[in-house]
């Protein structure tokens, strides 16, 4: 007799140093569905998943796979059993090609005059064959540092579908995705369950859940909530039972007055022929400039060059109507700026720093004393209002940050950076991987520094975000401007109208 459940998670307990991250939690999978996990950030779902993958132990409970009771050492002995997990945070080898990512740690080998070495013919034409199967045009021998975000992610499914695995885990999997790479990846998803692959789907998008999930069960505070079957529930359901309160309002009131303009970017043209060209906008004092566009419109790459990290051959910067020169970020941030960027574990976060270090790192001369000595009170005194405010889960301000859900980490960040009083705060994806209920704290910080005369400009991909929080909307196609609406003129076909302008320069 067929099993019911091809994994079984029992009473899962787990426990760190001041803080219970799983309390008797348990998660049913069947084969051949797509099961969703959703909770808030901190509701323990990636540290569920780590137990189950052997990066953690569980302090208690069990794991039984097709009706055997397991205990992973590790993460390769989880893999070897069958069950492959995709992170949140991206692992790939960025100076290795393709097709090594792949077969990390499983290279196939071949035997000349008794000598093993790696057979790499085989290895491309087996990543050849997998790329043709799951119909991704990448060459198995480029390196990966030359990929973008979202073809490094499309790496990491392809690595995880090459294990032929019973349970596929993956969390977060579209935060880096266009609309028509999602959809991609929701064929695969639904070619593997036709296969009797179970997958575990983690994400915040409920749109995505509903559409692509058979059931979805519920965590909150470490805690097991419930499970339900999908086309039971709507998103108002799901956000009620994962914060446990109703949410009336996706965004808050606004009241800022934008006035004049605070920054004016002219011809901003990159080095990089392939990049940006002859971007000019204004940025008003008291707005939310929203940026919109697809994934390669080259608008992280535009806002880091307002902020100094990569050249310009053309354009210049106007502040208070002043001309500036601004070539690196010290720059940027003595000219009142502030950089949130869209990949918080490459260039945010310092995992084996505490959350205190991290808060306080962009603004260390606002605590000293006698102008060489760290003022420590006052620094700790301030990041604790800061995870008060932000409502940052955390035993301490001394916690080790890498020890915090992804979630929990952009708070941080986004912490930092408040504490810099900047006048003009660039947020690249700011709330990405962040759930519905942090979101609302975020978007309520951002209309309150807008209302106080502090200028915001937002690269969000989430439309209803950009048409929610944006005073205009700036929308970028192919490295060039292709529009700027009026928040209260747009909606998501005209951005979608200015997003594609330009596509056949794609």
């Amino acid at each position: 007799m067929a099993q019911e459940y091809i994994l079984e998670m029992k009473n899962i307990s787990k426990s760190f140093p001041g803080v219970k991250a799983l309390d008797e939690v348990t998660l049913k999978v069947r084969p051949g569905t797509v099961h969703a996990l959703m909770g808030e950030n901190g509701a323990g779902k990636s540290t569920l998943m780590k137990c189950l993958f052997g990066i953690y132990t569980p302090d208690s409970g069990e794991v039984i796979l097709e009706g055997n009771k397991v205990q992973f050492k590790n993460a390769k002995d989880g893999l070897n059993h069958g069950i492959s997990m995709i992170h949140q945070e991206l692992q790939a080898v960025p100076h290795r090609s393709v097709m090594e990512n792949v077969w990390l740690g499983r290279f196939p080998v071949k035997n000349i005059a008794g000598i093993k070495i790696i057979d790499d013919k085989k290895m491309y034409n087996d990543t050849k064959e997998l790329m043709a199967e799951l119909q991704m045009e990448i060459s198995p021998e480029t390196q990966v540092s030359k990929l973008s975000v979202s073809q490094v992610q499309a790496i990491e499914i392809a690595k995880a579908v090459s294990y032929r695995s019973k349970v596929i885990v993956m969390d977060e999997p579209t935060s880096s995705l266009t609309e028509t790479e999602v959809a991609h990846l929701f064929r695969i998803i639904r070619k593997l369950r036709e296969q009797g692959v179970a997958i575990i789907y983690i994400s915040h998008k409920m749109e995505e859940i509903l559409e692509i999930s058979d059931e979805v069960s519920i965590m909150r505070d470490g805690r097991y909530v419930g499970t339900w079957d999908s086309s039971s529930l709507t998103t108002d359901m799901i956000i009620s039972k994962m914060v446990g309160r109703e949410l009336e309002n996706l965004f808050p009131p606004r009241e800022n007055v934008p006035s004049d303009v605070i920054m004016r970017v002219e011809n901003f043209t990159s080095v990089d022929p392939k990049s940006f060209r002859n971007v000019t906008f204004d940025l008003r004092r008291g707005e939310i400039l929203g940026i919109g566009g697809l994934v390669g419109a080259q608008r992280t790459e535009l806002v880091e060059a307002i902020f100094g990290l990569s050249q310009i051959s053309n354009g210049k910067i106007i502040l208070d109507g002043k001309e500036v020169k601004i070539k690196s970020s010290i720059e940027a941030k003595k000219h009142g700026m502030a950089l949130l960027t869209e990949e918080r574990r490459a260039t945010g976060i310092f995992p084996v720093l505490s959350i205190e270090d991290n808060t306080l790192v962009a603004s260390l001369n606002n605590y000293t004393k006698y102008n060489f000595i760290l003022d420590s009170k006052k620094g700790a005194k301030d990041v604790d209002e800061s995870i008060r405010m932000l409502r940052t889960k955390t035993p301490s301000a001394k916690t080790q940050i890498q020890n915090l859900s992804g979630g929990n980490q952009q708070k941080v960040i986004f912490s930092r950076w408040l504490l810099t009083e900047p006048d003009i705060l660039i947020l690249d994806e700011p709330t990405r991987g962040i759930d519905v209920g942090a979101k609302y704290e975020i978007y309520s910080i951002i209309a309150d520094l807008a209302k106080k005369g502090k200028s915001i400009i937002m690269i969000s991909s989430e439309m209803s975000e950009l048409l929610g929080m944006s005073d205009r909307i700036m929308v970028m196609c192919a490295g060039e401007l292709s529009g700027i609406v009026e928040g209260k003129d747009a909606n998501q076909e005209i951005i979608m109208k200015y997003a594609t302008k330009f596509a056949q320069s794609y």
